[in-house]
């Protein structure tokens, strides 16, 4: 029986993730559950799985609730879904006293790379990623060693405007940019699709996970989401890892790898599926996504920054202060003015509050 803390529990992840211990009980308890503001929901869902109200948790913009949780001496896995840089405290917290962390809050890993792995190392957790990148790149490394690995392919959908140009994209609505094609997700993960910052983060995030440069880490858009992606090895071998798009899939992996559950979601049916095809990311009306590689190859504090100034712009987006474009505009103003370097958490925090001064700053001179 392995014990399951729940952060961001009342989101889609964490949802879909007691949905799929709800048929699983036999295997999985919850022992603990943080939400952020939807205290009912929050209510309704200790009620069904026996957490008793002290550790049923509003976290309300409070890290250190989270952290508390994370930390809990009886659990066996911490399953991070908070949505943002929020997520961090509980990263290093579940880390650090040696529990798995079923890792959906990427922004955390990407901004405290270097903190992250040295806590990882220290403490003796692990951490198995639940998006379905990631989980498919963690499920293909099965079939061979680190050595052997050659390129990392990671598929992204496109978004709901694959194909347009940047002149396209110029007068684009908050309506728009959240009508994603494949996932239902929360609005900041869907704009961050839209702009494929998204994807840009989770190259940066493949790099911490695996260990694999940025120069044989690739992106390919792939529309249909079928293939979630690729390993391609030393000897010209691919493996893929296929399933129609169900984020219970990852979600069930991470909670009990390396075993699979054995209720199949996302299951193909090979007689329909069709065509899968291919493209090219079109790097001109999608400049986050080389942004994120230079973050990346920066290094430092450089990942925090756009991770945290991304964060700031999605949020003018979307309270309609500054136009769609203008998103990776802001992250590239706040790169350009400067990055250090970090080793301890404190680093970080203090990385991202510069970034989000700087970003709000660009924003407000945005709208003047």
């Amino acid at each position: 029986m392995r014990r399951v803390v729940i952060l961001g529990s009342t989101g889609s992840i964490g949802t879909q993730a007691l949905e799929v211990i709800g048929a699983h009980r036999d295997e999985f308890a919850v022992v603990g559950l943080a939400a952020g503001s939807d205290a009912a929901r929050l209510a309704d869902q200790a009620a069904a799985f026996g957490v008793p109200p002290e550790r049923a948790r509003l976290a309300g913009g409070d890290p250190g609730v989270l952290a508390e949780l994370a930390a809990l001496d009886d659990a066996d896995v911490v399953l991070n879904a908070v949505v943002g840089f929020a997520g961090l405290p509980a990263t290093v917290a579940a880390l650090r006293a040696g529990k798995r962390l079923a890792l959906a809050n990427k922004e955390s890993l990407i901004a405290g790379g270097p903190v992250v792995a040295r806590v990882r190392e220290q403490g003796g957790g692990e951490i198995v990623p639940v998006d379905s990148e990631h989980s498919a790149v963690y499920q293909c490394l099965r079939a061979g060693t680190g050595a052997e690995v050659d390129r990392i392919v990671l598929t992204a959908s496109g978004g709901p405007f694959r194909g347009r140009s940047r002149a396209d994209l110029e007068h684009v609505s908050i309506e728009d940019a959240l009508a994603h094609p494949t996932w239902s997700m929360g609005p900041k993960i869907t704009i961050d699709s839209s702009t494929l910052v998204n994807k840009g983060l989770e190259v940066i995030e493949a790099h911490e996970l695996f260990g694999v440069d940025y120069d044989r880490i690739e992106v390919v858009v792939h529309p249909q989401s079928v293939v979630h992606s690729m390993v391609e090895f030393v000897d010209g071998a691919t493996i893929a890892q296929l399933s129609m798009p169900d984020m219970r899939l990852p979600i069930g992996l991470a909670l009990g790898a390396p075993a699979r559950l054995d209720q199949p979601f996302g299951a193909i049916d090979w007689t329909s599926l069709g065509a899968l095809t291919f493209e090219v990311p079109d790097r001109e009306a999608f400049p986050a996504l080389d942004l994120a590689y230079a973050a990346g190859r920066a290094g430092g504090s450089a990942p925090a920054t756009f991770s945290g100034a991304n964060e700031v712009a999605v949020d003018a987006f979307l309270a309609g202060a500054i136009a769609w474009l203008d998103i990776p505009a802001v992250a590239a103003e706040v790169l350009d003015a400067g990055t250090g370097n970090i080793s301890e958490v404190a680093d970080v925090l203090e990385a991202d509050r510069i970034a989000r001064e700087r970003a709000r700053a660009a924003v407000d001179r945005r709208t003047a």
